[in-house]
């Protein structure tokens, strides 16, 4: 047998063998898989990756939706950027639809590969998700899975300098632009220690806003100063953020006021339930793992938590200093503490019932930098709401109405319900002059003329030392606007 031949037999016998180890390799990872439990397979995937990882010419880079207690920015354009380079050819997609949009929107489901060119190189993407289990609290009670999900991103290796330096970086901005075109405001509500989203439908801009004209100018004239103000608040060494206390009855339209802001800054809510949150611990993660350019909402703050007085938190802390049980020193530290500089361009509201129920702690500038009395529905607040209803202006009832709106206490939601009980205009503000009747004889919230009326105002509480502009003449004068919200 010649040189030539031999080498020949050579090479068959070599790629027989490579080609019998690759599939007994394949064999045993098929067997690692289906069989060993989860905490074995990881450990066994390891080592398989390590030992061929040496023989390959392919890198991966692995993009986590979370680092640490924050989210990741390059996974969510990942997530985003993804969607548009789904091919005909995927086997196995994720399928979802919007009430708002015709269209149905494709993205990758588990273990799925989507393959993506640039500039010569050719990306391997999969989507790998796994199930956690959180453990349960302290005592013991309960415990919950989580979904922990990552992208694997995998290249030649000679690729390494390009991906990093363009391929990544183009990523995140084709990301921007995409929901800049496609932009879904979220409502996140908090669960364990996550924030659970879905799209926020809430209708309500300061334009259908039933409120008193002074106060909704003067709202939205302070969030547009607030979000043009980044290098202001750099500059005075201050978190960019704002915080508004809503206060005032019932009805009065708080939570629509809520949604309004959300439309007009564009930014998303996360609604903080503080039964949910039982530690300070928990709090700060739940506050990391907020996004920037979002409204941070805790409603009935008087009535969500028992928040025991700074005093009595010192007291638990001497007599057991191992309890984290969330507490007031807690969500002060959680408002204006190190932890609010975790992220910016941040709104915080609060609403009550019962402003008079508060920790004054919560209250002072720099916390609740904005007082906001939501009151009872007002002429021109009524106005506003009749024509959202039934779209007139003028009607020969409205001066009746009117009238009575300065003598009773109606709150919007009252108002808006009677004008909602018919599609007759003549019927539903008959029904409306009946309800303020009703209550001017059974002398309910007797008032008198509203133009005298001192107690529904705007709060504006700024304070010089904290670097915020001041919008009265003098710091000890509340600035007086009666004003009431649809709810």
């Amino acid at each position: 047998m010649d040189s030539q031949s031999k080498a020949i037999e050579s090479a068959k016998k070599y790629l027989t063998t490579a080609a019998s180890i690759a599939a007994s390799a394949m064999l045993a990872r098929t067997i690692v898989d289906e069989y060993l439990p989860y905490e074995l397979r990881t450990i066994v995937s390891s080592g398989f990756d390590k030992l061929f990882g040496r023989f390959s010419s392919e890198h991966t880079i692995v993009i986590q939706e979370t680092e640490g207690l924050t989210s990741n920015e390059l996974y969510d354009a990942s997530s985003t950027y993804l969607r548009t380079r789904i091919s005909s050819n995927m086997r196995r997609l994720r399928a979802s639809k919007n009430e708002e949009k015709n269209s149905i929107t494709l993205s990758l489901d588990d273990g799925e590969e989507l393959v993506d060119a640039f500039q010569g190189a050719e990306y391997k993407w999969r989507l790998i998700s796994q199930q956690e289990n959180q453990g349960g609290n302290r005592g013991g009670d309960f415990s919950s899975n989580s979904e922990v999900r990552w992208f694997e991103l995998t290249f030649h290796k000679k690729y390494k300098d390009v991906t990093l330096d363009s391929y990544l970086p183009h990523i995140l901005e084709k990301a921007k632009e995409i929901k800049a075109a496609d932009r879904r405001l979220k409502l996140y509500m908090n669960e364990y220690e996550c924030w659970s989203p879905i799209d926020l439908q809430h209708p309500a801009t300061f334009e259908t806003l039933a409120m008193e004209a002074d106060l909704k100018k003067t709202i939205l004239e302070d969030l547009a100063r607030f979000v043009k103000r980044k290098e202001y608040y750099k500059k005075i060494g201050k978190a960019w953020k704002r915080g508004y206390l809503l206060f005032g009855p019932p009805g009065t339209g708080k939570s629509t006021l809520i949604a309004a802001m959300a439309n007009y800054l564009r930014f998303d809510i996360y609604d903080l339930d503080l039964k949910e949150v039982g530690m300070n611990s928990t709090l700060k993660r739940l506050l990391v793992g907020m996004t920037n350019k979002s409204l941070l909402v805790i409603e009935d703050i008087d009535c969500s938590v028992d928040l025991k007085n700074r005093d009595e938190d010192k007291e638990n802390e001497s007599n057991n200093s191992n309890d984290d049980k969330i507490s007031l020193s807690g969500l002060l530290n959680f408002i204006d503490g190190l932890w609010s500089t975790s992220g910016e361009e941040r709104i915080i509201v609060f609403t009550t019932n019962y402003k008079e129920k508060l920790d004054p702690a919560l209250l002072r500038p720099g916390r609740m930098d904005m007082h906001i009395n939501m009151g009872y529905c007002g002429p021109n607040s009524f106005r506003i709401l009749v024509s959202n209803y039934h779209a007139i202006d003028e009607h020969p009832k409205f001066e009746e109405i009117e009238g009575l709106l300065k003598e009773v206490e109606a709150t919007p939601a009252e108002v808006a319900e009677q004008l909602m009980r018919s599609d007759d205009v003549d019927v539903a503000l008959e029904g409306l002059i009946q309800l303020l009747h009703g209550k001017r004889d059974e002398g309910q919230g007797n008032k008198g003329n509203r133009e005298d009326d001192k107690d529904e105002k705007l709060v504006v509480v700024e304070n010089k030392e904290e670097g915020l502009e001041s919008k009265a003449e003098d710091h000890e004068t509340e600035k007086l606007i009666v004003g009431a919200v649809n709810c």
